[in-house]
């Protein structure tokens, strides 16, 4: 199926010069004078190399037909990370080289979205937001206002971001996955 080169994604699996990539970031740039064009960082799935394109917005790309179903977070071991489908409970193991460096947020029980090409894990999609609990964070200094101030924080997954001064250690925070932000409180 062809797309517009501005319409792919990350985790997006496109077929480009007769081998499959899978869409690692994807940026439109619109410059002042000139065509928009997407800046596409893909990795190869038959070897695993990086290679980045830069195409015009409205370029056609085929997208390849990829399966995709929802898959909850089991375990990790050697060979990857052990994920079940929710509806047949089949198991799939996901190499780590597809999840990359968003293993972070795996936790046992989260819902995830694997893609698959031919039977074979091209590429996961993690939740938006996830929550997850502050563990350690700087003690709040006299005097900072709360509008502009944010302090680092540790969460439960190992990943420091910046926080509003007003959260300490114990609190439950939304984070954006995408960008590891901080999003708000949790209201659980």
């Amino acid at each position: 199926m062809k797309v517009n080169a501005s319409a792919l994604r990350q985790g997006n699996v496109v077929e480009y010069n007769d081998k499959l990539f899978v869409v690692l970031k994807a940026d439109n740039i619109k410059p002042g004078k000139g065509t928009p064009v997407t800046q596409l960082e893909m990795r190869r799935l038959s070897d695993g190399v990086k290679v980045s394109e830069r195409f015009r917005t409205t370029e056609q790309v085929e997208r390849a037909f990829i399966e995709e179903g929802d898959y909850q977070y089991l375990y990790e071991d050697a060979e990857g990370y052990a994920f079940m489908e929710v509806n047949t409970f089949d198991q799939v193991i996901v190499p780590k080289s597809v999840i990359g460096d968003r293993d972070v947020y795996l936790q046992e029980g989260l819902v995830v979205k694997v893609f698959q090409h031919e039977g074979v894990p091209v590429s996961i999609e993690l939740p938006q937001r996830v929550t997850l609990e502050v563990t350690d964070t700087e003690p709040v200094v006299k005097g900072q206002t709360a509008a502009s101030s944010n302090k680092p924080a540790s969460l439960s997954n190992g990943l420091r971001i910046m926080v509003p001064s007003h959260i300490t250690a114990g609190t439950r925070v939304v984070v954006n996955t995408a960008d590891n932000t901080y999003q708000e409180r949790a209201k659980d």
